[in-house]
């Protein structure tokens, strides 16, 4: 079956169009997630996911790829039961830590308004990075990206652990004097 008639299927809401997604694109799916999980099982839970997601996007949507198409929300997916996995491995509890540790530099969800979207904030953020000397650098993406806690940053940069909280500190003022220059309401 070509990929329009499973795109009709699903404009169909035919249950049909899930099962030839798997047999056109099943391995392709899984291929994807296992590569980024490496996990059978959470591969398998991603592909199942993805096909909801598919489910879920057309209609209204009418992708001209449909393999790149469901090659990306695969992907997405998997990049964020990686993240899950990763965080669960190292104590996933920090999360709440550091959105409080950022939230008066960053705008809260939902907040943005239609000039501002959250792809215009991480091309800001972006800048803001480039502008930072490297040591400075890659102490916030360890702590913020990577979710690093404080006492590995500081023995992955040899400082002790008030040095490293206190760039944090420094920065996070330094990225909400920058984000609210930009024209970013806090």
């Amino acid at each position: 079956m070509d990929d329009s008639q499973i795109i009709a299927l699903y404009w169909a809401r035919s249950e049909n169009a899930i099962a030839e997604t798997d047999r056109k694109y099943g391995s392709y799916c899984r291929t994807i997630a296992r590569n980024i999980l490496h996990s059978e099982e959470d591969a398998e839970e991603c592909v199942n996911d993805a096909y909801l997601g598919v489910w879920n996007a057309i209609p209204p949507q009418r992708p001209a790829i449909f393999s790149a198409f469901i090659g990306k929300i695969t992907r997405n997916l998997s990049l964020h039961r990686f993240q899950k996995n990763r965080a669960a491995k190292r104590g996933g509890g920090d999360a709440g830590v550091l959105l409080s540790e950022l939230e008066g530099c960053l705008p809260a969800p939902g907040s943005l308004d239609e000039t501002m979207d959250a792809r215009s904030i991480g091309e800001l953020l972006d800048r803001f990075l480039e502008g930072l000397p490297r040591e400075q650098r890659v102490i916030f993406v360890r702590r913020y990206w990577y979710a690093d806690p404080i006492a590995d940053i500081a023995e992955r940069m040899g400082m002790g652990q008030s040095r490293v909280t206190s760039i944090l500190f420094r920065l996070r003022g330094r990225l909400q004097k920058f984000l609210e220059k930009e024209g970013v309401s806090l």
